[in-house]
């Protein structure tokens, strides 16, 4: 492992021979290498058409579903979000990748611009981050007073609770990767021309707060974690693993027609924690 307190520029081409080497088994991660990738395609043709067949009973039977993705920056909150729609009809399946708020939002109660993107009737919603940017990105960064955060984690789960009641199906992701990786994954944006605007100013300021992400980051799964929206944390730094985990964790939550255990497989034990089990055993 690297030094927690050491700091790398991100702009040098060449990324230090440390890093590279620590990266997949930084976080503690419970595998050597990353998932074939042949077999990661194999594996995700058959989710591909689980979740078209998913799709149908949702437009037929009217159900509405949120999935929320959050973790921290780099941990593939955006590919594993393309995996999932790939195959899917975007008027029915949708993105939820907010800005910051504007003058006016700033005034409104605080869930209430997201209010605006919840599903209607035969919909699914991913969040590409959501209202736990109060939780964790905001107080970090100084965004907002400790105050409001203590206010939203008070709010969050009963919020989340009237969600539920009126019948949405809400699925809270954590992905999880280890500090070395999030580093790699950082340099290698900055100097990929295709990815460059991947990298914001508030992504390079976070890799010096890594250990005030990962308190906020606690403190949020211990006082939102609740039966009725419980948290599900995938280590990430196997990107194929993680995507596939996720999908299968949405797939097997559901009942649809034509649904088929075998072809959606196991959810990966090693990878996909509960938020007790992650606080117990975390190793980032």
């Amino acid at each position: 492992m690297t030094d927690p307190n050491e700091t790398f520029d991100i702009d040098n081409p060449e990324l230090p021979k440390a890093i590279k080497k620590a990266a997949y088994a930084s976080g503690d991660y419970p595998y050597d290498e990353k998932l074939d990738d042949d077999d990661y395609d194999t594996q995700m043709y058959a989710l591909q058409k689980q979740l078209v067949l998913h799709q149908a009973h949702m437009q037929k039977a009217g159900a509405r579903t949120v999935v929320v993705f959050e973790g921290r920056d780099a941990a593939g909150k955006g590919g594993t979000i393309k995996r999932f729609l790939e195959n899917l009809n975007p008027r029915y399946n949708i993105i939820a990748a907010l800005p910051k708020p504007n003058d006016r939002e700033r005034t409104q109660w605080y869930f209430q611009r997201y209010v605006d993107w919840l599903p209607a009737a035969g919909e699914m919603v991913l969040f590409d981050r959501s209202w736990y940017n109060r939780a964790v990105v905001e107080p970090v960064m100084g965004f907002c007073t400790p105050e409001q955060t203590d206010v939203f984690l008070d709010e969050a789960p009963e919020f989340e609770k009237r969600l539920t009641r009126d019948g949405i199906r809400l699925v809270k992701f954590w992905l999880s990767i280890g500090r070395e990786m999030q580093l790699k994954r950082f340099h290698d944006r900055r100097h990929d021309p295709l990815k460059t605007w991947k990298l914001s100013p508030v992504d390079l300021e976070a890799l010096n707060k890594w250990d005030e992400y990962s308190q906020a980051r606690d403190r949020m799964l211990k006082r939102t974690d609740s039966k009725h929206a419980p948290w599900t944390v995938i280590r990430a730094n196997d990107k194929n693993r993680l995507r596939l985990n996720a999908i299968r964790t949405v797939l097997l939550g559901a009942d649809y027609d034509g649904k088929d255990e075998g072809e959606i497989g196991r959810i990966d034990k090693k990878v996909v924690l509960s938020a007790e089990d992650f606080l117990a055993i975390k190793g980032e």
